[in-house]
Parts: structure tokens; sequence; C-alpha cells
């Protein structure tokens, strides 16, 4: 049974920082492909990143391209997300998933999520 547990999320101003990490559990990640999410309130939900566990390879939205960046750590079963330059617009529940293929990360679909950590972006 895979299980993800995010960490990390919380309160900063305008123009801070945040590290978001993800713990993964329950199997072998090799071959899989691990994404954030996000979703504020009255929104669709956006897919923000992603990255190939074997290869490293990377996918970022638009909207976080240049401020956000995605890495692994097979040692510690991690996932974790830099947020440098955090807006307002940022603020959301930020999910981590894994899905059982690394092909195509521009692909929103996945087949495991964590609870969700609440980012918020003040002003």
């Amino acid at each position: 049974q895979v299980q993800l547990v995010e960490s990390g999320g919380g309160l900063v101003q305008a123009g801070g920082s945040l590290i978001l990490s993800c713990a993964a559990s329950g199997r072998t990640f090799s071959s899989y492909a691990m994404g954030w999410f996000r979703q504020a309130p009255g929104k669709e939900r956006e897919y923000v990143t992603a990255i190939s566990w074997t290869t490293g390879r990377t996918y970022y939205a638009d909207s976080v391209k240049g401020r956000f960046t995605i890495s692994r750590s097979a040692a510690k079963n991690t996932v974790d997300l830099q947020m440098n330059n955090l807006k307002p617009e940022d603020t959301a529940v930020y999910y981590c998933a894994a899905r059982r293929s690394n092909y195509d990360l521009g692909t929103a679909v996945y087949d495991y999520w964590g609870q969700g950590t609440q980012v918020t972006v003040s002003s």
C-alpha cells in the first residue's frame, strides 16, 4: 500500500520561500513519477510539477517555472518542492501524488495521493 505524507506547509510573506516534503512508503518507487498538485478555494486542482523517480526528468507548470524546484531523494524516499519568490496566488492546499508510469510527465493522471498541506502566502 503506497502512502504519501506531506509536510512543510505554513504561512509565509510574499517573496518568501518554503520547502514542502513528501515522504513516500509502501513500495519501491523506481519507474514511478512523483508529482505535486495544488488546489485553492473555489478553484480547480492545478498540476504544478512532477519528477521521474528513475531519471530525474522534470515537468513544471508555466505558473511556477523559475520559482519552484522539485527533487527526490532515493536514500530518504522523499520528494521535495522548493518554492521561492512565493506570491499570494500560490496560496493553496498542496498535494503529493504518485503514479506507476514515469512517461509523459505532463499528463496529470496519478494513482496515489497524500492528504495535503496548506500553504498560505500573505501580501
